[in-house]
């Protein structure tokens, strides 16, 4: 992220001088197709213009950004709604626009260069990541919490500003993918924060690790009567993987999850429509696309998962014939190519787990013999999720090689617990001790400095009647101690029953 300061000193917001305690961060889109940031500065920076200041612009040419109010002045960016003004808690930055759009009615627009507007669109808000990442740790904000980093929209359905639908209508028509939860969540990966869910999620660009050896060997264990032509065109995910960058073995894998290992059992498509992903199998009872040739196939494949996958454009023609369904770049690791766990709701598949059972068969393939290359290090480190339950894996917070690290980010999400690569959930955060009460039946029962017969009494007993217990542990002499409110010790819960 490249900063410059351009302070609107003419401006009456800021000749006012008024600060604010920064309490959040508002993102904002102007409106208007002009991507250059100095046509806004030079036209607010001047006393007659009282309406409106900002702390900041995000160039769409060059993604530079330009600080134009002192972040803890308060800026006129948002207006206000029922419950009052963003102005007085968030700082206001506007990211600026294509110049090849034109809105016709309210926030609706046309666009004339796609690729161009979607250039501009992403340059700005990969610096509004880098610029509310080094705000938020300025400032010591968390922007995953609740109304810390919001949208002029969300400020609106909050109460505390205009009706603006910026900036997520522009990404929507767009068609980029981005979602003020993704933006939230890149924040928190751009601040080292490993809750932003990602660390040790695996990514479908890249090269691939499995060789086609491990492949045919694989396939042929879990389908010893596979064809010898199906065995013959496994190189081909390898090479049309390597064409558009996407990893061959991951669209291998994917292909023997939709192909029941190619024996097509249960699957809604057949061998000899060469579609060995299920494409275009949109509802049952749908047959699915079909190709001249398993290479056309297999491309088709590859081109459908660079769809989700990224926003860079094919490099071979696009025979996809779904690829302009896809919103581009909307699943960037596998364990997001299912709608269940993806962060924006969109994905290859409907079921629960998609992506996972796809991970499952690709570690399987990496574990057969006949690799010549390094096993990637996602798939020979073990790593430690913290989520709700291993099946809901868009509930992650974070992925973590050690431990400790797991065990304390669980401890700030309640609900949440480590899972290790198995799925088997290895902590949980015990919950909170609830005080109680107690009746103790015996006049003469010994108080203790700490739980077990072999601490020291305090000298005190208890008369019969009723206590309050604010921790129970385990000690000598009883089944269990509790201590008592009063702080004056701990007493055996084996005399005492519970109200």
């Amino acid at each position: 992220m490249k900063l410059a300061e351009s302070i609107l000193t003419r401006n009456p917001c800021y000749t006012a001088g008024r600060k604010i305690t920064v309490k959040g961060l508002m993102l904002h889109s102007v409106g208007c197709p002009q991507p250059k940031a100095s046509a806004f500065i030079n036209s607010w920076n001047s006393p007659s213009h009282g309406s409106s200041c900002v702390h900041g612009f995000i160039d769409g040419n060059d993604g530079t950004v330009y600080q134009t109010l002192p972040w803890n002045h308060r800026g006129w960016h948002c207006g206000s709604g029922n419950k009052g003004s963003g102005n007085n808690t968030h700082i206001g930055v506007e990211m600026c626009e294509p110049a090849c759009i034109r809105y016709t009615a309210g926030s609706n627009f046309t666009c004339s260069n796609l690729t161009e507007a979607k250039a501009v669109a992403e340059r700005t808000y990969k610096a509004a990541v880098g610029l509310f990442a080094m705000l938020c740790k300025k400032y010591g904000l968390d922007p995953l919490a609740d109304g810390v980093v919001i949208s002029h929209r969300e400020g609106h359905s909050r109460g505390i500003a205009s009706n603006h639908g910026d900036p997520e209508h522009l990404w929507t028509q767009l068609g980029m993918g981005y979602t003020m939860d993704s933006f939230r969540k890149a924040i928190k990966a751009a601040m080292g924060g490993a809750s932003s869910g990602t660390d040790g999620y695996m990514k479908i660009m890249g090269n691939a690790t499995a060789t086609a050896e491990q492949m045919k060997a694989y396939l042929k264990a879990k389908n010893p009567g596979v064809a010898q032509f199906v065995l013959d065109m496994i190189p081909l995910y390898l090479s049309e993987g390597k064409a558009e960058g996407v990893r061959g073995d991951i669209a291998f894998a994917q292909s023997c999850l939709e192909t029941g290992n190619f024996t097509f059992s249960g699957s809604a498509v057949t061998l000899s429509q060469n579609n060995f992903c299920g494409m275009g199998v949109t509802s049952n009872g749908m047959k699915g696309n079909s190709f001249e040739t398993p290479q056309i196939g297999i491309r088709a494949q590859v081109q459908h998962l660079k769809a989700y996958a990224s926003t860079d454009a094919l490099k071979n023609a696009c025979i996809d014939p779904r690829f302009k369904y896809v919103t581009r770049g909307c699943a960037e690791y596998v364990e997001w190519l299912g709608q269940k766990e993806n962060p924006a709701g969109k994905g290859w598949a409907a079921g629960a787990g998609y992506g996972e059972k796809i991970l499952s068969i690709l570690k399987g393939i990496l574990g057969t013999a006949g690799g010549t290359s390094k096993p990637a290090p996602a798939e020979t480190e073990a790593w430690y999720r913290v989520r709700k339950s291993w099946a809901d894996a868009s509930s992650q917070k974070g992925a973590f090689k050690s431990l400790e690290n797991a065990k304390k980010c669980a401890d700030e999400h309640p609900g949440h617990s480590v899972f290790d690569e198995s799925g088997k959930a290895v902590y949980t955060k015990a919950a909170a001790f609830k005080p109680y009460l107690v009746r103790v039946s015996i006049p003469d029962l010994n108080i203790r400095r700490g739980p077990g017969t072999d601490k020291p009494k305090t000298g005190k007993v208890t008369d019969e009647g009723v206590f309050t217990i604010v921790e129970e542990a385990d000690g000598k002499g009883a089944s269990r101690w509790g201590k008592l409110k009063s702080n004056a010790g701990w007493i055996s819960l084996d005399h005492a029953s519970r109200i």
